[in-house]
């Protein structure tokens, strides 16, 4: 694992994700967080949220007994539900772990990097962006029409989420959401379309939520960036907490 501070940031932003997935599977059709010892599992049974949000958390650190008894609730969990495509998230030091997931013929399906900071060292300022009204509606047709499943988060309380949407020539073409779980906000969903990229809109969507969530009295900010947002994320005063491995069952994929 990184240093202990990092710790402590990376498990401070693994719970910020798992506590959105509540927020989302309370306006999803029978989906739920179920929690067991040494596991968090978002089970999703039906679409649209059934094919983006079917991840479990599992535990960094465990004893071979507590690795086994997690990995097995986790199964059990999705199996009830009727759900065969998920992922087990776990942290790329997690040697112990991925052993066990990997003799049951699990496989890296993709890897995302943890980040996190102190709102305290945000680097960017906060810049001056054309943002339209953050209509919930309106954000789940961008989404539909930037490739994601048609409906997702449709039905979620936009109550729960810090949602900011920009606008050029009276079209959107970015979004960004934040979810605050106690001291920490969550940045998720950072996107543009193919036609506004290379022009800062995602550094500064993102620069806005993290000076908004501190002055809401929050101290940290975490996410999970693909790779080709890394340098985004790190120009704003993220830092690299290691990588999420994400494994999926045998003949599984995502």
């Amino acid at each position: 694992m990184p240093g202990s501070n990092d710790i402590d940031l990376y498990r401070r932003g693994v719970d910020t994700a798992i506590a959105c997935w509540a927020a989302i599977a309370r306006g999803s059709r029978d989906a739920a967080v179920v929690r067991a010892p040494g596991v968090a599992a978002g089970v999703f049974p039906h679409e649209p949220e059934r094919s983006v949000y079917n991840n479990a958390v599992l535990e960094h650190g465990l004893g071979r007994a507590e690795r086994a008894a997690a990995i097995d609730a986790m199964e059990v969990a999705y199996a009830t539900a009727e759900v065969t495509r998920f992922a087990a998230w776990i942290h790329e030091s997690d040697a112990a772990m991925r052993g066990d997931l990997e003799a049951r013929g699990y496989a890296i399906a993709e890897t995302t990097r943890a980040m996190g900071m102190a709102l305290a060292d945000i680097r960017v300022p906060d810049a001056k962006l054309d943002l339209v009204a953050p209509d919930w509606h309106a954000y789940t047709e961008y989404l539909a029409g930037v490739g994601v499943p048609a409906g997702l988060l449709r039905d979620v309380d936009p109550a729960a989420f810090h949602l900011l949407i920009a606008g050029r020539d009276g079209e959107h073409v970015a979004t960004a959401l934040a979810f605050d779980a106690g001291d920490d906000t969550g940045i998720f969903n950072v996107s543009t379309v193919e036609r506004a990229r290379r022009r800062g809109l995602g550094m500064a969507l993102t620069a806005r939520l993290a000076h908004d969530a501190l002055a809401r009295g929050r101290t940290t900010a975490t996410l999970q960036s693909t790779p080709m947002a890394e340098r985004v994320y790190a120009a704003v005063g993220f830092r690299d907490l290691g990588r999420i491995l994400e494994l999926v069952p045998p003949g599984r994929s995502r």
